[in-house]
């Protein structure tokens, strides 16, 4: 009860972006352990014991900087100089290329290869960006801004519909023992196999989705007929 406690006082730090945020959470969780009247010796040692257990999550900021030397040096500009080659690339050809591919590695298992700071901010939001620009010489920012948005939103819904088809993620686990405390017996392969539906179905939604967006920048921009 004491590490749920410790763990829900965590999100407290995200309100206070003027201060430190480590300094915040581990304030909060001291405040957690004295109200639960826990020695000082005993709180230490629960945050020490809880850092140690779940290091493994911070592992993924390692990435950041490597991606931040990558977009110093260039890593946008290929991303669009590559869109610039392609014949008939388009927006939404793209981002219907990387939901295909996001949501069959989310099946898989395979969670990490992709995401917002991995993919979608150095590499398929400029490439869906650069493809409009191509076509449409004089897009407005409001525009731009809704193909990031679009860009992010296919990440979020090929992951959150692909992922519940492996049977192993942690989400399949959870409705299952959410069942199980209502003596209701599912296994996980039945809940994999009828994630299946929901995950085409999500596809087919969010592909048209982009098809009206392509339609729709075609209708406020005109087709550029210079453009391959």
């Amino acid at each position: 009860m004491v590490i749920t406690c410790f763990h829900s006082f965590d999100y407290f730090g995200f309100y206070y972006k003027d201060k430190s945020f480590f300094l915040v959470v581990t304030f909060v969780e001291i405040y957690a352990g004295v109200v639960a009247k826990f020695d000082f010796v005993k709180i230490i040692s629960e945050i020490s014991h809880s850092f140690v257990n779940n290091r493994y999550v911070a592992i993924i900021w390692l990435i950041l900087p490597l991606l931040a030397v990558l977009e110093h040096k260039g890593l946008k500009e290929q991303a669009k100089n590559l869109i610039s080659k392609i014949k008939g690339a388009n927006t939404g050809k793209i981002l219907m290329g990387y939901f295909i591919f996001r949501q069959v590695t989310a099946a898989l298992g395979l969670l990490s290869l992709g995401g917002h700071a991995q993919m979608i901010k150095p590499l398929i939001a400029p490439m869906a960006e650069a493809a409009a620009k191509l076509k449409f010489k004089n897009l407005a920012r409001k525009d731009s801004q809704k193909i990031k948005a679009y860009s992010a939103a296919t990440d979020n819904v090929a992951v959150f519909f692909g992922e519940d088809i492996f049977i192993a993620v942690h989400s399949i686990l959870f409705i299952q023992a959410f069942f199980a405390s209502n003596n209701i017996s599912v296994s996980p392969i039945d809940l994999s196999i009828w994630a299946i539906p929901s995950g085409i179905l999500a596809l087919i939604i969010h592909c048209f989705r982009l098809y009206l967006l392509d339609r729709r920048l075609k209708k406020t921009y005109g087709v550029d007929d210079d453009h391959p």
